[in-house]
């Protein structure tokens, strides 16, 4: 909501020293927050200058469109008093209108520098500017046409468009929808000063009577309220004066002609929309009704739309001519010739109008007041103002005539005791302060002895319970007085054991130098294709949704590796040397099951209803995937860089099963994505946890990653499980280390860690660690065999151990190892 601060002022009497950034703080501590404050005037270097149109030739274009080649009367403001040739796009004026022209040398918002070119043939010397362009609206189509008491050719066009104006545009949440309009920003201000405040819609209004426009209201529920009153003789020529130009512009509103600039200007000063007929296309009594299924009509846009029966619409005796509270159809619409007017000012229901304008995707300034809640009690001011102005500017008559259907819905009252507003917000509020506060804001009061009983005022359809009511006392007092306090832990609680684990496996990869990413959870075909999955691999298998961002992407991930692979590719490919990425996160696995069952509200559902609809779920374990790309270790001064490769995302998932004090056997694989030669599956006793090594070659070139890529993918959720919430560190032995290793020849397809396990199992309780160091393969070995070397660390906690017990836990370890896979000790 755009809001010039003359408007403002022109309902409350601020102090004179309040500056414009006092006023916009104070109304931001109110909730009224600031967008901007803008003034035209500081962007823009003239000369700006208001000029006359003398000619305007249409000349079609190759590509199909059409500009104008004007000639424009800019007095002596080029320095000659010759017209100025321009060309121009626009459209919607004609010879003989005032425009607003910027001359060479002049330079538009933005930096748009103005000089005089050669264009569609033609030396275009200047501009003739749109609202856009000055910085003063959206509107690039159409250029601002002044009306004609806007000045001479040649006069200065700040004066004339008041470019110095300072416009405060707020950012109104949908709950405050009385700030869409000039009255319900200057309540607020004069609610922030203590200062007097004038009610634009505080006006006398003549009374129904019979001799008015005949309505019929068959939904009172969807329209509560519905004001007629009828304008005749008004002078469809009759232009817009100046300051209402001025202010529709600066509130971003384009001015159109007389009479829709009028209602636009009603709308933004009471914020009541308002709908003008032209009186002359009507036919019969209006009625409101809910739609017919199938029925349809032409909206002031014009499109054709169908209607839902939820619409709500207003129609004459030929059908259809208004969607009620949205959008005014085609049929009725006034135009350059319309002489006779019907005013309509209705209340429509806040929630049908919202329904109707997303039903039909129309976004209308109208629509968005009527869909958030408008005062009900104004729209026979609201409706008498138009009146007022069409009379007054239009040369108009107004008709005797005043149709009132309806009384306005009344708010119900709410108790609210004195010490509530303290005991939610923690600040000193007496209830001296309670009750000025809620009268402040417009409410009635009735305060006896144990509290206040409240009525909200007719234009705040959001107070609806105690803490709404909270809240406006509250925002006066400031929140800024509200005191910080951190809420106290409960004794005996904190983090869960989940959290922990979770909070130590980021420590982790933290400290392994990665960084963590969070991507969208969605798939399609394409994305399992790129990882090169089969057919019939499992995670193809996935959870549609019913409403997906991307068709492309339809279904939930089975697998994290592609959010984090893309992004590992995003950077690489934006010059980063080299990335370690990770995240987790849930997949989700289809279950057959059925169809989750649909429980009625008429009783809470008992366990067994609760257990059928947990059946339904698709299973959701926690992952974790981790992408190691490109330089793993940097090169410099100290030597040579290391690419990251298959050993760092093994590496990784091991330090990390370390940690988490779980034992993990690591296993030759063959899987999708990864290289089949450097790829590996870790089992936690015998289940398997999940993946990492090398990424196929193919993968890497699909996704745009450096060859040797590695990752990795685990089921957190079983690695947890077996994990140990580690209380105390470790405990240390102050006695020496004794060493042993040993080399132990096997099969060939024999993995390096079942002779690890054995060497454990045979070891003993002395055995502190045992390390593969070494594997070698050779004619000294003989074919089909391979020789592992392993390193073992013995130390007890009490003493030093002797050679004889070193000696003795080290064969024992080997005899197992030989019984177990059949090694035998190399010499």
């Amino acid at each position: 909501m755009k809001a010039p601060l003359s408007w403002i002022k022109e309902y409350v009497d601020l102090p004179a020293e309040v500056t414009t950034e006092q006023l916009t703080d104070r109304l931001t501590d109110l909730g009224l927050k600031l967008e901007a404050i803008h003034s035209a005037a500081d962007a823009i270097t003239g000369p700006l200058v208001v000029g006359k149109v003398l000619t305007m030739d249409p000349e079609p274009q190759k590509n199909g469109k059409t500009i104008n080649w004007c000639t424009v009367d800019v007095g002596a403001a080029n320095g000659s008093g010759e017209p100025q040739g321009i060309v121009c796009g626009a459209h919607n004026f004609e010879p003989g209108d005032l425009v607003v022209v910027i001359l060479p040398g002049g330079v538009l918002p933005g930096n748009f520098q103005i000089s005089a070119r050669k264009t569609y043939g033609h030396l275009s010397a200047g501009m003739i500017c749109s609202a856009a362009e000055l910085g003063l609206g959206d509107d690039h189509d159409g250029i601002i046409v002044l009306p004609p008491d806007a000045g001479k050719p040649g006069d200065d066009a700040f004066d004339a468009l008041g470019l110095r104006e300072e416009v405060i545009e707020f950012e109104i949440n949908p709950d405050r929808a009385y700030g869409l309009s000039l009255r319900g920003i200057a309540r607020e201000a004069a609610l922030a000063f203590g200062a007097p405040y004038h009610d634009p819609a505080l006006r006398e209004t003549p009374s129904s009577n019979g001799e008015g426009y005949s309505v019929l209201v068959d939904d009172p529920a969807g329209c509560p309220v519905f004001v007629a009153r009828t304008v005749t003789g008004f002078d469809p020529a009759a232009p817009t004066p100046a300051w209402m130009v001025e202010r529709l512009t600066h509130a971003g509103m384009r001015p159109i002609s007389l009479a829709v600039d009028i209602t636009n200007y009603v709308m933004l000063e009471t914020g009541r929309p308002i709908h003008g007929y032209d009186l002359d296309k009507l036919q019969g009594a209006i009625r409101v009704r809910r739609a017919n299924e199938g029925e349809r009509m032409t909206t002031l846009d014009g499109a054709e739309r169908t209607l839902s029966p939820e619409d709500l619409v207003v129609t004459d005796d030929s059908g259809i001519i208004g969607l009620g509270g949205v959008m005014g159809g085609e049929t009725t619409e006034m135009s350059e010739t319309t002489t006779n007017v019907l005013i309509e000012a209705a209340h429509w229901d806040a929630v049908s109008m919202f329904r109707t304008g997303k039903r039909h995707k129309i976004s209308s300034e109208a629509g968005k007041r009527n869909e958030r809640g408008v005062d009900p009690t104004i729209c026979a001011a609201a409706a008498d103002r138009v009146v007022e102005l069409l009379v007054q500017l239009g040369r108009g008559t107004a008709e005797l005539g005043v149709t009132v259907f309806g009384t306005p819905p009344e708010q119900p009252p709410i108790r609210i005791g004195y010490d509530l507003p303290a005991r939610i917000s923690g600040i000193d509020i007496d209830a001296g302060t309670v009750v000025d506060n809620l009268k402040a804001i417009g409410a009635a009061v009735d305060a006896d002895a144990d509290g206040v009983t409240v009525t909200p005022p007719p234009w705040r359809p959001d107070i609806t319970d105690p803490f709404d009511l909270v809240e406006e006392v509250v925002r006066i007092v400031g929140y800024d007085q509200v005191p910080s306090v951190l809420p106290r832990e409960a004794a005996g609680r904190g983090l869960t054991r989940t959290q922990k684990l979770r909070r130590r496996i980021g420590r982790t990869l933290a400290g392994a130098g990665c960084v963590e990413v969070v991507s969208f959870p969605f798939v399609g075909a394409a994305t399992f294709d790129a990882l090169g999955l089969p057919a019939d691999d499992v995670r193809r298998q996935t959870v549609p949704l019913a409403n997906p961002m991307s068709a492309e992407e339809p279904a939930y991930t089975t697998t994290l590796l592609p959010g984090v692979l893309k992004a590992a590719a995003r950077n690489i490919g934006r010059g980063a040397p080299g990335v370690a990425l990770f995240e987790t996160g849930t997949v989700a696995f289809p279950v057959d099951r059925g169809p989750a069952p649909i429980y009625g509200v008429d009783r809470r559902p008992d366990e067994a209803d609760l257990q059928k609809l947990f059946d339904a779920l698709p299973r959701q374990p926690l992952h974790l995937a981790v992408v190691l790309a490109g330089e793993r270790e940097r090169a410099g001064w100290w030597g040579a860089g290391r690419a990251a490769g298959w050993s760092d995302a093994v590496g990784l998932v091991r330090r990390l099963a370390t940690e988490l004090g779980v034992t993990v056997e690591v296993r030759r694989a063959t899987t999708m994505p990864w290289h089949p030669g450097r790829c590996a599956v870790f089992l936690v006793d015998g289940v398997e946890l999940g993946h990492a090594g090398e990424l196929h070659p193919n993968v890497c070139a699909e996704l745009g990653l450096p060859a040797r890529s590695a990752a990795a993918e685990i089921d957190l959720d079983l690695l947890m499980a077996h994990a140990t919430v580690v209380a105390t560190g470790p405990a240390f032995s102050s006695f020496p280390l004794a060493k042993e290793d040993v080399a132990l020849v096997v099969a060939d397809d024999v993995a390096a860690t079942t002779v690890e396990t054995a060497l454990r199992e045979g070891a003993g309780g002395l055995l502190e660690s045992v390390r593969l160091f070494d594997v070698y393969t050779g004619e000294q070995i003989g074919e089909g065999k391979k020789s592992l070397a392993f390193a073992l660390r013995f130390r007890a906690p009490d003493r030093t151990l002797t050679e004889a017990e070193t000696s003795a836990a080290r064969d024992a370890a080997v005899a197992r190892a030989a019984e177990v896979v059949g090694a035998v000790q190399r010499s």
